[in-house]
């Protein structure tokens, strides 16, 4: 079987507290699961079919791989590690020290780097896609701040870690493959790519950041608000689709 030649980066799929801050979260199971990327490791986690799928366990909420490792509270209260989620829910009874701060990226962030440059140098490895979910509303902390999101948002830096013309094509298999209008995938509207897409992006091989509209698969038709579960099949659905649109785009 031929592999899409690609790193498929899910950096923030993760659920877990890491046991080092455990005793110290405030967080409901609910405000976790709004402030995490949900099922976005069961949609782009395609296997043994891309060349490269990195993941995480750990939640973005405790430490944060789409940041730079100086991005920290109080500046930015949602940064590598934060103070707030998202939503602007308290996460720690009590913020973390510094010692406790170097421990976490130094167990969790660094080494997720150090897999994305070792990925870097398979020469087989053509294009990266850090690939994420979005709110259908944004949130207070976005900057696009109460509107209506599109379906799909691609990034590419502004054209730094990317092309216009692939991320054109990649914008085009979307549309096809997700049986979707032209305002409902978007191109650097509302994110243009977070770290991992800038800092690794044309170095040395182009970076895009893919964001799915939650209401893709946690509308009411499939998502049990009580419970936080979704419906397997319309999950699959989307991967299926997914997968796809990387057919048509390495076609």
């Amino acid at each position: 079987m031929m592999k899409f030649p690609v790193l498929i980066s899910i950096p923030h799929g993760g659920y877990r507290i890491p046991p080092e801050v455990k005793d110290n979260v405030i967080l409901s199971e609910k405000d976790l699961f709004d402030d995490s990327d949900p099922f976005t490791i069961d949609i782009y986690d395609i296997g043994d079919k891309a060349i490269k799928v990195m993941k995480t366990e750990i939640a973005r909420t405790f430490v944060d791989l789409n940041r730079s490792p100086d991005d920290l509270p109080p500046e930015n209260p949602d940064g590598v590690v934060k103070t707030k989620t998202c939503f602007g829910v308290q996460i720690y009874k009590k913020f973390l020290d510094k010692k406790l701060i170097e421990i976490l990226l130094k167990k969790y962030y660094y080494p997720y780097h150090q897999r994305i440059r070792e990925s870097l140098k398979k020469p087989d490895i053509k294009i990266a896609f850090d690939c994420h979910s979005m709110a259908a509303i944004a949130p207070e902390i976005s900057p696009d701040v109460g509107r209506e999101r599109p379906a799909i948002c691609i990034g590419n830096a502004q054209g730094k870690a990317c092309n216009y013309k692939t991320t054109q094509k990649l914008t085009d298999s979307f549309k096809i493959a997700f049986n979707l209008p032209d305002e409902e995938v978007t191109i650097n509207k509302p994110f243009s790519g977070g770290y991992i897409t800038k800092t690794y992006g044309n170095n040395p091989v182009p970076w895009i950041q893919i964001e799915l509209n939650r209401k893709l698969y946690l509308s009411s038709t499939w998502f049990d608000k009580k419970n936080l579960t979704v419906k397997k099949e319309r999950v699959e659905q989307i991967e299926k689709m997914f997968i796809k649109a990387l057919e048509i785009f390495f076609s």
